[in-house]
């Protein structure tokens, strides 16, 4: 492994960079995928490796300027290659020999074999193809940059995604100072492990407790908040969940998601109506993640159920309690993986009750229900009873 400079940089990628591995860094234009590997290559150079930085999309001046202004140090020792012909950077890396290429973005580097424009389907995959090789053959980490699509999908053909080793995804607002990079393939670490970041002046600065990032500016005793510990990743993280239901005055009720699948609240609006008895589904509801987050595990149903209920009867539940659990279309509450490390992460912020699965509940040793309330339970109905207790 090859350390970057930063532990949360290094905790995404499994623990570091790995020689001979290839990984795809996707995300939206300006959100900072540039910045983040040109911070990770300074902290690489500063230990004495050599590494290159070739892109296509601006010039060696323009690359200088940005690296200058990030003021950190090592970037003095990046080389910087501006070209978009494949073999000048294959010539470039066989002449210095480098142990960590990035190259930015794999869309506009071109092949002179093929006759099509840079971009299309037969140019990145022989592109992707003959970097992978030489990434292979040569021992050298090396970072692809992506382009997306506008819903935020990596552009170009799946392949992309089967040849390289590891996919990271930049998430979160460009007018947003919060980023989140996800790690949602990896042969070398574990898949959906997350990694958050603010943009400051000088680039990006990692953020050591996530959930204390995220609670920071939660309200006290308003309806429509509920805190889950999520666990997509190696790392549990408190995220709150929001939601706001308002009288349909326009005719049919409106759903609307940010951070949260809108299936699975349409999903979740029809549970709580017949199995709950809450009604609900002639309501506009509104639901989201705080701090432009996203939740794709269904360890959040409950969390996102109590808001809506919290939101519709305007009672906020207490303060010191975390709801976590998978809601079945029967209404049943299911248990999900890592209770134990939720209800610890729960613990150390402060938290004091806990709403969880009766399947979750049989895990926990004595030592995991110390100083903490356990409420376990088995139906959304009774989950919901004992949140506004």
């Amino acid at each position: 492994r090859i350390h970057t400079g930063l532990s949360e940089r290094d905790r995404v990628l499994g623990g570091g960079a790995v020689l001979g591995a290839v990984v795809l860094v996707g995300g939206d234009p300006g959100i900072g995928k540039s910045t983040l590997l040109m911070q990770a290559l300074a902290g690489i150079a500063q230990t004495g490796r050599t590494v290159l930085y070739a892109s296509g999309e601006e010039s060696a001046a323009q690359i200088a300027l940005r690296a200058r202004r990030l003021g950190h140090a090592g970037v003095e020792r990046i080389l910087v290659q501006a070209t978009t012909e494949l073999e000048e950077v294959e010539a470039a890396i066989d002449e210095q020999r480098p142990e960590v290429v990035v190259v930015d973005s794999i869309q506009t580097l071109r092949s002179t074999d093929l006759e099509s424009a840079a971009g299309s389907v037969g140019q990145l995959r022989e592109v992707a193809a003959r970097l992978v090789e030489l990434a292979k053959r040569r021992g050298i980490a090396l970072f692809v940059i992506g382009h997306v699509t506008k819903d935020g999908a990596l552009a170009g053909p799946k392949i992309l995604e089967h040849l390289v080793d590891t996919v990271l995804s930049f998430e979160g607002d460009a007018t947003s100072s919060h980023r989140i990079v996800r790690a949602s393939k990896n042969r070398f670490g574990p898949a959906q492990e997350m990694a958050v970041f603010e943009m400051v002046r000088d680039g990006l600065r990692e953020v050591p407790d996530p959930s204390a990032h995220f609670l920071a500016e939660r309200p006290a005793r308003v309806s429509g908040s509920v805190v889950v510990p999520v666990a997509e990743g190696a790392r549990p993280v408190l995220l709150e969940v929001q939601a706001l239901v308002a009288p349909a005055i326009y005719g049919q009720a409106r759903r609307v998601a940010a951070g949260i699948e809108a299936s699975r609240l349409a999903i979740l609006l029809a549970v709580i109506e017949r199995k709950a008895d809450v009604h609900v589904l002639d309501r506009d509801v509104f639901a989201s993640v705080a701090g432009g987050a996203r939740i794709e595990e269904r360890a959040a149903d409950l969390a996102l159920a109590g808001a809506i209920v919290s939101s519709l009867r305007d009672r906020a539940v207490p303060g010191d309690l975390v709801v976590f659990g998978e809601v079945g279309l029967a209404g049943e509450l299911r248990a999900v993986p890592r209770a134990p490390q939720r209800v610890l992460e729960a613990k150390k912020l402060g938290f004091r009750r806990v709403v969880m699965p009766k399947g979750n509940a049989t895990q926990l040793t004595p030592e995991e229900r110390r100083d903490v309330e356990i409420e376990a339970v088995a139906s959304l109905g009774d989950a919901l009873g004992r949140s506004f207790e």
